[in-house]
């Protein structure tokens, strides 16, 4: 498998990029704000979904990835600590908000168990790339569907 890098510019860049990286997990301690710079990171192990769909297999595929985030000027969580830095965080999906003065606008990372990240930004900038190869899981993340 290619060593995959994304950049996302606008929300249907970004929504690319959540494809790619629903299911990855994080411990909070991967997760940095560098207000000085307006840039947020996180480093996870991410599960190789273009491996993985449409394909029977026994063993499935994660590998370490970083996404970042440009032109951050705030950052705000809920329902986890993110001095806690052994705790971990399952990314569900990135949605973009837009704010009253285009392009700028919120980017939320929502994690399960109700855990979210809202980035305040001037404008959807955002970078994904593979750190290194990939290494083998027998778990395949499972969504099911429910009754809303």
């Amino acid at each position: 498998m290619k060593i995959l890098k994304l950049m996302a510019m606008d929300k249907e860049d970004l929504s690319i990029v959540s494809a790619y990286f629903q299911d990855a997990v994080f411990k909070t301690s991967d997760l940095d704000y560098r207000a000085g710079e307006m840039r947020f990171f996180l480093v996870g192990n991410r599960f190789a979904w273009e491996e993985a769909n449409g394909k029977r297999r026994k063993t499935f595929q994660r590998r370490r990835s970083a996404l970042h985030f440009n032109r951050v000027s705030n950052v705000r969580s809920r329902g986890f600590s993110r001095r806690g830095g052994d705790e971990v965080l399952s990314l569900l999906t990135i949605n973009f908000v837009p704010g009253p003065e285009a392009p700028a606008g919120t980017i939320e990372l929502v994690f399960s168990a109700d855990a979210a990240i809202e980035l305040t930004v001037e404008c959807i900038e955002a970078q994904m790339s593979d750190l290194g190869a990939a290494w083998e899981t027998d778990f395949r993340p499972h969504h099911p569907l429910s009754d809303v």
